[in-house]
């Protein structure tokens, strides 16, 4: 990667973390974790990792339903801070996914939910995925709620605008100041190419900005 893309990168990622944290007190995240599904695959004393975790909902939603073994990580102060508050009795920390702060194969899952859409460029998924893949346990889960292109006009439209921006299709801007990306299932599953795909289901979902949008859940085992 160049110098020049880099430091755009980082740019880019400072200016995510300033809106997170400007707007951690306020924003409900939606996206729900498929429950049957994900216990289909992870057991309750299993090690858990959060990577995007917010304020901890689903980290608290799994130790309601009886999982142990939880950890959370988040790039926003803002966001750890109202989930330490909320749910004490959580491990949380800050922390930017560039290099996750435990050691190799420590994990039997990992959960993104809404994580990849806060990530535009291709390269920086990528990154985390490799980060992530590190701290799997060999046959460890990988589970993924995100969002998938739209056809509506007021999507495209949005894409196409900030399409030579950050060079990308999909990726766009909120009025607030956010920049989110949608995903074609292609994408997904070439970001995904270490693990073994067990699950994909396309699911219409209703964002924090309350509109309705086309998503996914993904589940995938590590390869030995």
């Amino acid at each position: 990667m160049s110098t020049g893309v880099r430091e755009k990168n980082v740019s880019l990622l400072a200016e995510q973390e300033k809106y997170w944290d400007g707007v951690s007190e306020e924003k409900d995240f939606t996206l729900p974790l498929q429950m049957g599904e994900f216990e289909k695959h992870v057991s309750r004393e299993m090690y858990i990792l959060d990577v995007g975790c917010g304020y901890g909902r689903t980290l608290s939603e799994l130790h309601d339903s009886g999982f142990v073994n939880l950890y959370g990580v988040d790039y926003s102060q803002g966001m750890i801070d109202r989930g330490r508050r909320l749910h004490p009795y959580l491990n949380l920390r800050k922390n930017d996914g560039s290099t996750l702060p435990f050691e190799d194969d420590a994990f039997d899952a990992v959960i993104l939910i809404a994580v990849l859409t806060c990530i535009a460029e291709s390269e920086g998924q990528r990154r985390l995925i490799a980060e992530i893949e590190r701290v799997l346990k060999d046959g460890g889960i990988l589970y993924i709620n995100d969002y998938l292109l739209n056809t509506d006009r007021r999507n495209v439209e949005r894409y196409v605008k900030a399409r030579d921006k950050y060079g990308v299709y999909g990726v766009f801007e909120l009025p607030e100041g956010a920049v989110v990306r949608h995903h074609t299932p292609d994408h997904i599953f070439d970001i995904t190419a270490g693990f073994n795909r067990l699950e994909f289901e396309t699911i219409v979902y209703t964002t924090m900005n309350g509109n309705k949008s086309n998503g996914f859940y993904y589940v995938g085992r590590k390869t030995v």
